[in-house]
């Protein structure tokens, strides 16, 4: 099962997000997601369990816990949207600009 970790300090490493978790069970990978220009953490990541039963019980020993002075925010990951779509995020029209209504036709 894979797990969102939310709320990490910048400081915290991927050793000591796995050395934290893995007092609860056996780790398969951790990943904390680094911005791609600056190379430092965004504040969040993903631990990954082989177990069902053990990522669940560690998702609730482990939410609301704090590491590295950050109260951490632990659920189940979500899989990922395709952002090939954009969702309503995206094709919102556009264009811009000012139009006045009251010189329209007077030329």
């Amino acid at each position: 099962m894979n797990i969102y970790v939310g709320n990490l300090s910048f400081d915290t490493s991927e050793e000591n997000l796995r050395q934290a978790f893995e007092a609860h069970g056996e780790v398969s990978s951790v990943n904390i997601i680094t911005d791609k220009y600056s190379g430092k953490s965004r504040g969040f990541g993903f631990v990954e369990m082989s177990d069902d039963s053990t990522a669940q019980n560690t998702i609730e020993a482990m939410n609301g816990q704090d590491i590295d002075g950050r109260t951490i925010v632990v659920s189940e990951a979500k899989p990922r949207q395709d952002r090939g779509d954009r969702g309503d995020r995206g094709n919102r029209g556009g264009g811009g600009g000012y139009r006045d209504n009251n010189r329209r036709n007077r030329y």
